[in-house]
């Protein structure tokens, strides 16, 4: 049994070789743009109701002052604060949406006798990839979102929730039973549905617009054009079901696990854009952007040099 394990972990075109390249590029890309991700988390939950009307709280004002708000009364390190949580959740998300859409793409919907993958193709492939791969890693972005805001919620006079990632998870599984763990699944698979639709399906449709249509190869400039235009498609796809997602799990709950602000997605929806209005759907828009820019760059260079180091053909 160790034998054949020990092959089928050594074999480049297995799917647990190919989980593991892409958690580790993941990895790196998460590490590196964090504080973006922390800055937009801050962002998105101002103005909510409840909120908004804390005496205690100073609203920031656009991205780079949110982070030097941030650095300036809670330390730099706290820019960092939920990265643990964060990595986790990438290892499993990443590692689960960048194998079900490989597989997907492979095996399900299977690629045209030329070797090109229909738009359409790959826009269902990446729906399909990032519901099931959120779904999976919902409980650590549960985790990594109520982090972010301990900070905050100090400042504001509010008891801290959480000390670290262990105890956020059995906090959770104590209040709301290991249901509990993912509240917030419904936007958050939505959201995840539709980055990956932007992320996934733009960068394996323009890799191959590149590669028909000019005389680059499949190399790293390929890639860094690919993954700007995916970073990009994502962030304008994702933002709005970002904000919905983030409000959602970072609401207080009653004794059974119900959310005392919002009942559902939907209700979070009608009273974001009732009380603030339309662009309220898209604060921390450019942070998101941001940080998905060179989080996908990181990601997909990282990545693909990765495969090709390690024998794997590229994606």
């Amino acid at each position: 049994m160790p034998g054949i394990l020990n092959q089928t972990w050594m074999n480049p075109d297995s799917t647990i070789f190919k989980y593991v390249l892409s958690a580790c590029a993941a990895t790196v890309a998460e590490t590196g743009t964090f504080p973006l991700d922390l800055t937009k988390t801050r962002l998105q939950i101002q103005g909510e109701i409840g909120v908004k009307n804390s005496q205690n709280s100073a609203p920031y004002r656009g991205m780079m002052r949110t982070a030097a708000g941030v650095v300036e009364e809670e330390g730099i390190l706290k820019l960092w604060q939920g990265v643990t949580p964060a990595i986790y959740r990438h290892i499993v998300y990443t590692g689960c949406r960048m194998g079900a859409y490989e597989y997907i793409r492979d095996n399900v919907l299977g690629k045209n006798e030329d070797g090109t993958f229909p738009v359409w193709k790959a826009v269902c492939g990446g729906l399909a990839a990032g519901a099931i791969g959120q779904f999976i890693a919902s409980p650590t972005d549960l985790v990594k979102v109520q982090m972010q805001m301990e900070g905050r919620r100090r400042l504001e006079g509010k008891p801290p929730r959480v000390k670290g990632t262990f105890h956020a998870f059995t906090q959770i599984v104590k209040q709301g039973g290991v249901r509990g763990l993912w509240k917030g699944w419904v936007p958050n698979v939505q959201r995840a549905a539709l980055v990956n639709m932007g992320d996934l399906a733009t960068y394996d449709t323009t890799k191959q617009i590149i590669l028909r249509n000019t005389v680059l190869t499949d190399n790293w400039l390929t890639h860094t054009l690919a993954s700007a235009c995916s970073g990009l498609v994502a962030a304008i796809l994702g933002t709005p079901a970002d904000v919905i997602k983030t409000r959602i799990m970072n609401q207080p709950t009653d004794a059974n696990g119900r959310g005392l602000i919002y009942k559902s997605s939907l209700d979070c929806l009608r009273k974001t854009v009732g009380q603030e209005g339309f662009g309220a759907l898209y604060k921390g828009f450019f942070p998101i952007w941001a940080r998905m820019a060179p989080w996908s760059l990181v990601f997909w260079l990282s990545y693909e040099e990765i495969r090709k180091l390690s024998g794997v053909r590229s994606f």
